[in-house]
């Protein structure tokens, strides 16, 4: 192997999320008075901590979002998550290779704690991340496309920036991740790849990353 440490971000990567929260956000939206697309939100949205979608939505709008934007959007996607969440296909496979290998890996996700342990919890993942390999962008000032939170999670690993690579399906993602002095594989199964073009390498098929990685 040829990294220390293997981050990798949560919706799109190792939960099939994104069709959910991104049909969801582009309703609520659209409910509020904004109409948004789903591939609105797609473009503008995916790989965001939500502080960022309220300062899109008051950057462009000149309105604020309503106070508990973020609760009612949140208890509707877990509902959903509930009914319709599944891995993505090939990332357990992906987990046990290199749980296996005994290669540390952890996960570093813009979604808050809860969501990420929600998503987990439902798909079956939670087996595979304990508490010390789950950072969100919560436990950092800054959210994507800073590079605060694949700093930190690496810092709280104990390896350095050079030595980790990070697998990333968002544009904002795999800014953070060069921006952090890390390498980042970019997983092209929902975005168009000519928008993931900073990456390291690109790939199209979870199945295909544990030998990528080597």
């Amino acid at each position: 192997m040829r990294y220390d440490l293997v981050i990798f971000d949560n919706d799109g990567v190792l939960v099939d999320s994104e069709p959910i929260s991104n049909r969801i956000l582009a309703g609520y939206l659209t409910e509020l008075g904004h109409p948004t697309t789903y591939e609105d939100s797609i473009r503008d949205y995916m790989g965001s901590a939500m502080h960022r979608i309220h300062e899109l939505v008051l950057e462009r709008t000149g309105q604020r979002l309503p106070g508990d934007f973020d609760d009612l959007f949140h208890a509707r996607v877990f509902a959903a998550f509930e009914r319709e969440l599944k891995p993505v296909g090939g990332a357990v496979d992906v987990l046990e290779k290199l749980a296996a290998d005994g290669v540390p890996y952890c996960v570093a996700s813009s979604g808050s704690h809860e969501r990420i342990r929600v998503g987990h919890r439902t798909t079956g993942l939670d087996r595979w991340f304990e508490e010390g390999r789950v950072f969100s962008s919560q436990d950092v000032g800054r959210g994507k496309p800073a590079p605060d939170l694949f700093l930190y999670a690496a810092e709280r690993m104990g390896v350095v920036p050079e030595r980790c690579v990070v697998v990333e399906d968002s544009p904002l993602g795999v800014e953070a991740a060069v921006a952090a002095g890390m390498d980042v594989y970019g997983f092209t199964a929902m975005t168009p790849a000519e928008r993931l073009a900073g990456a390291t390498e690109l790939f199209g098929d979870m199945r295909e990353l544990a030998d990528l990685l080597v």
